[in-house]
């Protein structure tokens, strides 16, 4: 008889993507920092998640593997879209990772993300009367969860009105690169969307250089600290990156977080009667089923780690997803409940490399959410069976029907 599936298998199967869950619980119980015996770490529980993510042994920089030239070539990521993954400051170290940060923050202030929350809430009640003049149905994620986030951050940007439909396949194909399972169709639309962004972008960037606007290009290129400024590579790396979270974080919160509403009525109900809750409710569903699932770490020296020694150069995979249903951090872990005011979940990362978008997803969420259970107190769900789009870091649904 075959012996049974270790996790790492399960994890790439189509009903742990669907579900990863179960898995989650099992490796918390049986084994929350689990040696895959092939280079890899699957990391569950909270406490060593947490102190991974703050302990710099542990390195975000893909070198940092011991086997880093054979496996890029073994699994066929040594391409151009590879080399843009690695000039990301989300796959960056300090220094480089804090000048890069640095930069990019004196542009992406939190004053600039709560300035748009007037315009968001008008474009989410612009879609939402356009589902009502349609009636009877919404398809969540093309008519809401995708488009909302992508005008906002568009506008952040500075893109053009009339160029933003062309980013809706890019910015999906070369989502792909942040997954892990890279196939060559996978790799091949990737760096096709690479190649239409890093175009787009330069050449946005020259105009907004001879030509300064309000927007987040224009405060990007004209960014500085003691000297300092983003490279052409770095600026275009980076405005992809933001674009590419900016929408995707929330397109999954918005997704995930409005089905978990709807298979618990009871907490949908107090979303509906209860606005103060808002702020809480946003945070417990992005701890209930996170956009982010995962992150990869990658170890500079031998550490311990939950009891475990994880040796120099290894494969560290944070399950940030199975942490937010830590027993030991969280009490009834799996229960919905809008009330718990705890912000203490890793949808988000730590660190140093906590999400730089977090305050426009949670903007985003606290906006949308509650606008849509308002808006059809008969909202249901039409699919038996919502069909997840099958990528493991970024988690969340290819289409979702509901009656309004």
């Amino acid at each position: 008889m075959d012996p049974a599936p270790g996790p790492a298998t399960l994890l790439f199967t189509p009903e742990v993507r669907a579900d990863p869950f179960p898995l989650y619980r099992r490796l918390l119980t049986e084994d929350p920092v689990h040696d895959t015996g092939f280079g890899l770490w699957l990391v569950s529980s909270y406490d060593a998640c947490r102190s991974a993510l703050r302990d710099p042994r542990f390195s975000a920089e893909f070198r940092t593997m011991s086997d880093y030239e054979e496996t890029m070539v073994a699994v066929g990521r040594d391409t151009p879209v590879q080399a843009l993954m690695e000039r990301l400051m989300l796959f960056r170290d300090p220094p480089d990772h804090t000048r890069l940060r640095s930069l990019v923050q004196r542009a992406f202030t939190p004053r600039m993300i709560e300035g748009m929350r007037a315009r968001t809430a008008e474009v989410c009640e612009g879609l939402l009367d356009a589902a009502e003049e349609r009636g009877g149905e919404l398809e969540l994620m093309a008519d809401l969860a995708w488009p909302l986030p992508v005008v906002v951050i568009a506008e952040l940007l500075g893109v053009p009105a009339m160029e933003r439909e062309r980013f809706r396949g890019w910015a999906s194909d070369l989502a792909l690169a942040f997954d892990l399972g890279m196939t060559p169709e996978r790799a091949t639309r990737a760096e096709a969307a690479q190649e239409e962004f890093i175009r787009f972008f330069l050449d946005l960037a020259e105009q907004r250089a001879k030509d300064p606007q309000g927007d987040l290009v224009t405060a990007l290129v004209q960014a500085e600290e003691e000297g300092d400024r983003l490279s052409p590579d770095e600026l275009v790396s980076n405005l992809i990156l933001l674009l590419i979270a900016g929408h995707e974080t929330t397109m999954n919160l918005i997704g995930n977080g409005t089905l978990a509403l709807l298979r618990h009525p009871e907490q949908l109900a107090r979303l509906r009667d209860e606005p103060d809750l808002t702020p809480s409710a946003v945070e417990e569903l992005l701890r209930y089923d996170s956009p982010v699932q995962l992150v990869i770490r990658f170890t500079r020296e031998a550490v311990e780690l939950g009891g475990r020694t994880i040796p120099k150069g290894a494969r560290v995979m944070l399950l940030l997803g199975a942490a937010n249903h830590d027993p030991a951090r969280f009490e009834h872990p799996d229960v919905l409940d809008l009330g718990r005011g705890d912000r203490g979940h890793l949808s988000f990362g730590g660190g140093p490399h906590f999400c730089l978008g977090n305050a426009l997803a949670r903007m985003e969420g606290e906006v949308v959410l509650p606008a849509l259970v308002r808006r059809f107190p008969d909202l249901r769900i039409l699919d038996d069976e919502p069909r997840h789009r099958g990528t493991m870091t970024l988690r969340g649904l290819e289409a979702l029907r509901l009656g309004i």
